[in-house]
């Protein structure tokens, strides 16, 4: 998207265009005496681009200008249509450079709307718009009634007003206006609403006269062939269509609303640039240059006064630090007497504490002593039973081994006389078996 900012970039970039074009050509011409555009023309239609020319049924200048338009564009080629006669004017100002580019323009392909007036054209390769273009220029070719698609593509007299008037209470900062005749009271009365709301609301044109309070100059150029709105340095109107009636409800009008902030950008500079311009303006500038030196005078007592001030308050610093200062040696001396006061009476508690510690450390000895000689005489004590427990138990330990000896002798002496018993049954029972076995052998021997 681009921006075509009359009278500075003049003719070049539609010229240029339709020299580009391939395939085909479609606009709408309410005014021509370019040579250089019939020329383009001409050219494109000899090299096999389709030129498609729509131009209104009527104009200011009768039915014989209308008929010299017709057969000028005739003769470079072009197929050429009127509109329908069923408003007031077809008006709109575009073309459409091989279905893919969209010019919108605000100015006639005349010298004087290039080379002497103020105005604008924005350039758009936005599918969207360009196929709502095609639609309008078809529908307008056809004499078909036309529906309205986005909402950004403004169309008089079927969207236009609810659009621009939507677009005029958005804002919320700025609203920079250019337009030759702004007359709608609706229009009117939104912008007063604005203004009233805090939004800082110029326009470069004529007011009507119900615009009471708001801000309009005459344009400082040549002449002024634009409708345009800025809206807070974000977004942009640009189109054929002013904010007055007959513009916005009873002619074929196009325009385009656009984000794009180096357009808005470059539009916003030129207005401003324009604005500078203006009768009020320099007027500001005048009472701009008056405010400054009384503002200057002001400072210039501000600032004796502050001196002056500053001086006072020197004098008063001077006299508080001191004294703040003497106070701070009275300070320092009474608190010297009271560190040496606390420092005596630290050294009185160490000694009080020292004696103390002492006397407590007697004692704990003496009774450490008394304890020792008492634990000495339980444990002598302790030692020599001991001692007799140990005797005792020897004694009886000698008493039971004694017996036990005794015991053990005496076991002995009864396992032998029973050994010598056995001994002896044995004896007998073999002397007895030795006789039975030589009786026996006796009986079988006989």
């Amino acid at each position: 998207m681009s921006l075509i900012v009359e009278p500075d970039d003049g003719i070049g970039p539609v010229v240029s265009a339709i020299q580009k074009a391939k395939t085909s050509i479609d606009i709408g011409i309410f005014r021509l005496d370019r040579g250089d555009i019939a020329k383009a023309l001409r050219s494109a239609a000899a090299r096999g681009v389709r030129v498609r020319t729509l131009i209104a049924h009527t104009n200011r200048g009768g039915s014989g200008r209308l008929r010299k338009l017709e057969q000028d564009l005739l003769k470079t080629g072009a197929s050429v249509r009127r509109t329908d006669d069923d408003l007031r004017r077809y008006h709109n100002k575009m073309m459409i450079v091989d279905r893919t580019t969209l010019f919108v323009l605000g100015f006639n392909y005349t010298a004087l709307d290039v080379d002497k007036s103020r105005s604008f054209g924005v350039v758009t390769k936005k599918r969207g718009l360009v196929q709502g273009a095609l639609k309008l220029f078809e529908a307008d070719s056809l004499r078909r009634p036309y529906t309205p698609g986005l909402k950004a593509f403004v169309v008089s007299p079927v969207n236009a007003r609810a659009r621009l008037a939507a677009f005029l209470k958005g804002a919320r900062k700025q609203l920079l206006v250019y337009d030759p005749k702004l007359t709608d009271t609706v229009m009117i009365r939104i912008l007063q609403e604005r203004m009233s709301a805090g939004v800082s609301v110029r326009i470069m044109g004529r007011l009507g006269k119900r615009g009471v309070g708001l801000k309009a100059e005459k344009f400082p150029g040549k002449r002024l062939h634009v409708r345009a709105i800025i809206r807070d340095g974000l977004q942009a109107f640009v189109g054929s269509q002013g904010l007055r009636q007959l513009e916005l409800d009873g002619r074929r009008e196009v325009g385009l609303i656009v984000a794009d902030r180096k357009i808005v950008a470059r539009m916003a500079a030129v207005f401003e640039a324009d604005w500078a311009l203006t009768e009020l303006a320099k007027r500001d500038v005048k009472d701009a240059k008056k405010d400054e030196k009384t503002e200057a005078r002001v400072d210039a007592q501000v600032e004796a006064q502050v001196e002056a001030d500053a001086k006072v308050e020197a004098k008063v610093e001077a006299k508080t630090e001191a004294r703040v200062e003497a106070e701070a040696k009275a300070g320092a001396k009474a608190e010297a007497k009271v560190d040496a006061q606390v420092a005596a009476q630290v050294q009185a508690d160490a000694k009080a504490e020292a004696k103390v510690e002492a006397k407590v450390e007697a004692k704990v000895k003496a009774k450490v002593k008394a304890d020792a000689k008492a634990e000495a005489k339980v444990d002598a004590q302790v030692e020599a039973q001991v001692h007799a427990d140990a005797k005792a138990e020897a004694r009886a330990e000698a008493k039971i081994e004694s017996k036990a000896a005794a015991r053990t002798k005496a076991d002995a002496k009864a396992d032998a006389k029973v050994d010598a018993q056995v001994e002896a049954q044995v004896q007998a029972d073999a002397k007895a078996h030795a006789k039975a076995e030589a009786k026996a052998e006796a009986q079988a021997s006989g």
